[in-house]
């Protein structure tokens, strides 16, 4: 008996550092400071250690773009892989449990964030380290940072609980949307699942520093609405003075009309609290009113106002009698008129009758003419938004470029839509190629947006390489270049793609055309011409029901999308950063015209 228990003890004692070495606590491991050779001969205090610009020139001899930090091209056959090749030939899974942190950032204009992740357990034993990179969505600014493990390190499963920290990625705009991409090392050529991407938000202004700091996110809080008779009082809490708002306006909608004050306080007033009064306002009427800082995009508070009927004075007696003893002479006249006229109608001959023979179908046109508008609520019930892939040429000037990718965080941001775009993933295009990665994401997309200007018929030679000394520079205007003509030659594709659909009878609508106000049909390609052209932004409504398959108009009603149409797209962020994009990039090409025209 006591042998069975001394085994049965020696089998638990063998047993608990095995649990234990499955409950290993997520600690969360920081970069550390070491160079190039202690990760390659395995040095201590390398195992988890950051690359800097310094680093990769020193070893590599070249100078990377500052915006990519020390991120390249193949880090680990670079960086790592010389002396021994193999170490980069493994699969490894993508990263899991992406998150971001912000932290302490004293600058009340931007925000400081610190990504962490947990490596996977299938090849966790090949790992060589990481990449994260950083992208504004809608905007051009990147960041990236590497990070390696010393040549000599092999993982185990239990690793995999331990949480990896990126450095802190400081300077990121309040209230911006951003994309950050954990990407674990090696990547082999054919190997998709190799990193993790999480979207999302920084801090508003408010939420940073409080309301009564930020100008652009404050509001009235307070109002009160007080009547006295027909006369409406509202008072609300002025904004602080050091936000510099001198003036205010208030809009009330109300009996299908539109009442609107504007409000200048004066300084010898109270600093605190003011009050206006609101005219002309109809009695026993609801009204929907909204106040706000009279600023650009300013933040509106909105209170309804009810115009209680006021009891007018009751009537003289001297008038309720000289009302009384008019009311029967009324009705005595009224019986000779109708007399009068009884008479003279016998007198004259009767008419002929004739039958008039009313076409139905005339009547039924009258009345389906006089059809009554309706706003009809859109149901999301899609299981996956749809794809989009927009191309464009990149000969019309930088303003072009910016208004293409204003266009896209639009679209994205206020039409449910999924917009690929080569200027938001620079990370796959460097791991793929630009062809490769225009080529999958036409076969992959379920729309293509060209984006029709006048650069687009320009054929582009592909540049020749210049032996200069500065290599560095050199470089850096080829890798230009050819994305310039791999742009416009992904354009070429597209177009024989819908040439080639025509001369099979295929479908076209995956297929679409777009020109800016400052562009003309001419602009479009001629094989472009067989799908459907769209002018922006004033066919925006139109593009949103290709992308989604609804119907704008049905009988008796019409399909209305909050901040789509053409007078509302302006009224959020992105519409008004669009539309701002294409006056400029429309300024930009008439003042390209002049100056080819005067030379």
């Amino acid at each position: 008996m006591w042998r069975a228990a001394l085994v049965f003890y020696q089998l638990l004692a063998l047993g608990r550092p095995l649990r234990a070495q499955d409950n290993v606590p997520a600690t969360a491991i920081t970069p550390q400071n070491c160079s190039l050779e202690c990760i390659r001969q395995g040095g201590p205090g390398c195992e988890y250690c950051r690359v800097n610009r310094d680093d990769v020139k020193k070893d590599l001899g070249l100078n990377s773009i500052k915006a990519f930090g020390s991120c390249i091209p193949w880090p680990c056959f670079e960086l790592l892989g010389k002396e021994d090749p193999e170490i980069c030939q493994h699969y490894v899974q993508a990263p899991k449990d992406v998150k971001v942190e912000l932290v302490h950032e004293p600058n009340p204009t931007y925000d400081t964030i610190v990504v962490s992740w947990k490596p996977s357990y299938y090849g966790i034993a090949f790992l060589r380290g990481f990449q994260v990179s950083l992208q504004a969505l809608g905007g051009s600014s990147v960041a990236c940072q590497l990070f390696l493990f010393q040549s000599n390190l092999s993982l185990t499963a239990s690793h995999a609980q331990r949480v990896y920290k990126s450095d802190p990625f400081p300077g990121l705009c309040l209230g911006c949307q951003y994309a950050v991409t954990v990407m674990a090392l090696p990547v082999p050529e054919r190997w998709e699942n190799f990193y993790q991407s999480k979207i999302f938000s920084t801090r508003s202004c408010s939420e940073k520093n409080g309301l009564e700091q930020c100008k652009k996110d404050w509001y009235p809080k307070h109002v009160t609405v007080k009547q006295e008779g027909t006369n409406v009082t509202v008072t609300f809490n002025l904004a602080p003075p050091n936000l510099g708002i001198k003036s205010y306006f208030s809009q009330c909608y109300g009996d299908s009309k539109m009442n609107y004050t504007d409000i200048r306080p004066t300084s010898s007033q109270n600093k605190t609290y003011h009050s206006y009064q609101i005219n002309d306002l109809r009695e026993g009427t609801n009204y929907t009113c909204e106040i706000a800082a009279n600023e650009v995009d300013a933040v509106r508070k909105l209170f309804s106002v009810y115009v209680r009927p006021f009891p007018k004075d009751a009537s003289q007696p001297c008038v309720t009698a000289s009302l009384a003893m008019m009311l029967p002479l009324c009705l005595a006249g009224l019986i000779l008129l109708m007399v009068f006229l009884a008479a003279i109608t016998k007198t004259r001959p009767t008419p002929q009758m004739r039958r008039c023979d009313l076409k139905p179908d005339i009547i039924k046109q009258h009345q389906e003419n006089d059809t009554h508008e309706e706003v009809v609520p859109l149901h999301g019930n899609k299981l996956t938004t749809p794809r989009l892939l927009i191309c464009y040429s990149s000969h019309d000037g930088p303003a072009h470029v910016k208004a293409v990718m204003q266009l896209g965080a639009f679209i994205q941001q206020h039409m449910a839509t999924q917009v690929c775009l080569d200027l938001w993933d620079s990370l796959g295009i460097a791991e793929e190629g630009r062809m490769t990665w225009h080529c999958r994401q036409i076969r992959e997309s379920d729309f293509v947006l060209v984006i029709c200007s006048r650069g687009l018929n320009h054929r582009p030679e592909p540049p020749e390489p210049d032996a200069n000394e500065e290599g560095v520079e050199v470089s850096m205007e080829l890798d230009f270049g050819n994305n310039i003509f791999c742009s416009d030659a992904a354009v070429r594709l597209i177009v024989e793609e819908v040439g080639q659909a025509k001369a099979r009878g295929l479908d076209l609508s995956k297929y679409m055309a777009a020109i800016f106000d400052y562009s003309e049909e001419a602009d479009i390609p001629t094989e472009l011409r067989l799908v459907s052209p769209y002018m922006l932004t004033s066919d925006l409504p139109l593009l949103f029901s290709h992308l989604h398959g609804v119907a704008l108009h049905r009988p008796g009603g019409y399909l209305k999308i909050k901040h789509i149409s053409e007078e509302g797209f302006t009224k959020v962020p992105a519409g008004a950063a669009l539309q701002n994009a294409i006056y400029e990039a429309g300024l930009e090409m008439r003042a390209k015209m002049l100056r080819s025209v005067e030379g």
